[in-house]
């Protein structure tokens, strides 16, 4: 929204930094892409991070461009030992480059990519361990992909690092026949609540998100929603 910004814009978002903690959320820079990083849109964003100074800023665990095609959705690396290497090599490219502290996020993924030497709590882990990322950990994304895949997302909370989950994101999708959607459409569900708070127990979280894309309800339902988080938050004395 703001890499190529008109001035009119520049001035909208000096005006958000002037009364609140900008933290930037990348979508763009695909990190999973086996030929390399786009070198010139890594700068854009240095330059922009380097102009809020965040305390922190984030990507996904994901790819979205390939051979110079731009593809417009975020889609899942396999969980190889490949994927996991070219993933660690853009992602010190990166760090040599930008120098605040990167969370790397969870993405849904509507199947399993053939070929997992792995889990994706061992892909996070091992992530984790290689490069010096926090998590910014979806919980509503975890939440969907046990569903659409039929595993206990409590179990997958048990085998990532905690200890490196920063911040988390949190909203509600919806159904399209058998399968859950994370559209940031609706409300957040109880599963997700529940999640947060076992999250909460347990990770050292210095904030929190909703996402809400589509379907925006009036302002006093989204800060209804914004009360539950910070009560949860407090409760654990997260802030």
């Amino acid at each position: 929204h703001y890499l190529e910004a008109s001035p009119e814009k520049m001035r909208e978002l000096d005006l958000l930094s002037s009364h609140f903690t900008i933290v930037p959320h990348g979508l763009n820079l695909s990190l999973g892409s086996a030929e390399g990083l786009d070198l010139s849109y890594v700068e854009k964003v240095a330059h922009f991070i380097q102009q809020l100074d965040p305390p922190w800023w984030s990507e996904h665990i994901a790819w979205t461009r390939s051979d110079e095609v731009e593809i417009g959705h975020l889609s899942p690396v396999p969980f190889t030992q490949e994927a996991l290497d070219t993933l660690c090599q853009n992602i010190e490219a990166v760090q040599q480059i930008i120098h605040c502290p990167l969370l790397l996020e969870n993405i849904t993924y509507p199947f399993l990519l053939p070929g997992a030497e792995m889990s994706e709590p061992e892909f996070l882990t091992a992530l984790c361990s290689r490069v010096d990322c926090g998590l910014l950990l979806d919980a509503t994304n975890v939440f969907t992909n046990a569903t659409n895949h039929q595993y206990d997302p409590v179990v997958f909370l048990e085998e990532i690092p905690l200890e490196r989950i920063v911040q988390l994101h949190f909203t509600g999708g919806h159904w399209q026949g058998e399968t859950l959607i994370d559209s940031h459409s609706q409300p957040t569900p109880p599963e997700v609540w529940s999640l947060l708070k076992n999250i909460l127990e347990q990770a050292p979280v210095k904030g929190m998100i909703l996402e809400r894309d589509e379907n925006i309800p009036p302002f006093r339902e989204l800060l209804q929603e914004l009360a539950t988080a910070r009560q949860a938050g407090q409760q654990h004395n997260r802030w």
